[in-house]
This record gives structure tokens, C-alpha cells and sequence, in this order.
């Protein structure tokens, strides 16, 4: 959608108070598994995930945005829950990626954005304090310097095809979260079910599960 940004911005102040540290809303296939909060940097590997954490917030009213991702399937992310009505695209903003991103940020509660390229430390840290002072979470489908949490699609299978004919119904896959210098975190979840809806398997063949790095040692 284009929107005028201050008038974006009144619109968003009237509906929503933001600050800095407050927790978001997390989409069911995510639950237990991340949390995610303003100020936040929150990395991805896979656009289904990009929707998917988007997903959370934009379920509860927050104004999205998404930069630099052209190729993004805005039909598969409204069936993942992303409200379009309420989400900014910018799919395709050139060289001016960064400066476009932090305009977004100063008036959205969450903002995606895929880099082109290689964002130097200094330009991402200016970009998180400003994420902190205007209470937003950013959400990088790429490489980033420092996240707060990086989300990773382990695998993934799709049923509902078999001997060459039927359609796919369902899939469960492996998500897999590093947070800080915690230990991984994995889920196994139906993403989405039949029914299009995300949500941990029952019972879980692996419930939020932490998995020792090497080098690590147990305090068993």
C-alpha cells in the first residue's frame, strides 16, 4: 500500500502505544519457543518464517512493514495470518533499504527487511537504538551482525500426496531457535495443519527442546 508517513504515523499513535522492552504477541507455531519483544532484532532464514513472526503481532492489531522482498508470496503470508490491510510493502527499495527501513520503524511496531547486502556494524547498531527508542522489533530475513534471536527451518515435510496424485494438506517441520549464548532451542510444529493452522505438534515429538553445543558442558 502507499501511505503518506506522517499521516501513517497518527494513524498508528491512535492505535497503539509502544515501548521499549514491552512483549509482542507470538503467532501458536512459535509459542514457547521464542519471545519476542520492541527493541528487539530477530533473525530468519525463510520467508514462511518472516509471515509467521510477523503474523503474531499483526493477529492483534500491530501495523506491519516489509522491505525488500519482491518475490514475497502475499497470498501464502495472509493465510499465515499477516493482516495486508495493515502492513507497508516496500518491495523494492534500491540503495535507500536502510534509510527506508528506519522511516518504517519510527512509525510501525514491527518492520522485515531482507538486505541485499552486508550491513556494517556501526549502521545496524544506530538502527537498533532506534529500534529501542521507538519501541519497534525488526525482523531481517538474511544475514544481521547481532540478533536477539535467530529462527531456522530444520526441515520440513508436506503430506496429502501420494502415488503421484492428491494435494498437499499439511506440514510438519522442525523449527529451531538460537538465542544469545543459550542453548538451541527446537519444536516440532504443524506449519500449517489441514485446517491452515499453525500450531505445536500433540503430543510433541520434540517439545521446545534445548540442545548442547559442542563444547558445552552439562550442569546435570
Amino acid at each position: 500500500m502507499t501511505v503518506d508517513l506522517e499521516e501513517l504515523r497518527q494513524r498508528v499513535a491512535a492505535l497503539e502505544g509502544r515501548a521499549g522492552g514491552a512483549a509482542l504477541p507470538v503467532h501458536p507455531a512459535l509459542a514457547g519457543l521464542v519471545a519476542l519483544r520492541a527493541g528487539g532484532v530477530y533473525g530468519v532464514d525463510a520467508a514462511s518464517l518472516l509471515t509467521t513472526v510477523l503474523a503474531g503481532p499483526s493477529a492483534h492489531g500491530a501495523w506491519c512493514g516489509i522491505v525488500g522482498s519482491a518475490d514475497l508470496g502475499l497470498e501464502a503470508a495472509a493465510e499465515a495470518g499477516l493482516d495486508l490491510s495493515r502492513t507497508v510493502l516496500v518491495p523494492d527499495p534500491g540503495d535507500a533499504w536502510l534509510e527506508v527501513t528506519a522511516a518504517l520503524v519510527d512509525v510501525l511496531g514491527i518492520v522485515a527487511v531482507r538486505p541485499p547486502r552486508s550491513v556494517r556494524p556501526g549502521d545496524a547498531s544506530r538502527l537498533t537504538a532506534r529500534l529501542r527508542t521507538r519501541g519497534s522489533a525488526l525482523v531481517v530475513w538474511g544475514e544481521w551482525p547481532r540478533c536477539d534471536a535467530r529462527l531456522s527451518l530444520v526441515r520440513s515435510h508436506w503430506s496429502g500426496v501420494g502415488a503421484g496424485h492428491g494435494r498437499l494438506v499439511a506440514r510438519r517441520a522442525v523449527l529451531e531457535v538460537r538465542q544469545g549464548a543459550g542453548p538451541v532451542r527446537r519444536s516440532e510444529v504443524w506449519w500449517p495443519a489441514a485446517d491452515l493452522v499453525a500450531r505445536e505438534v500433540e503430543p510433541p515429538l520434540t517439545a521446545p527442546t534445548p540442545i548442547r553445543r559442542p563444547g558445552m558442558r552439562s550442569t546435570a
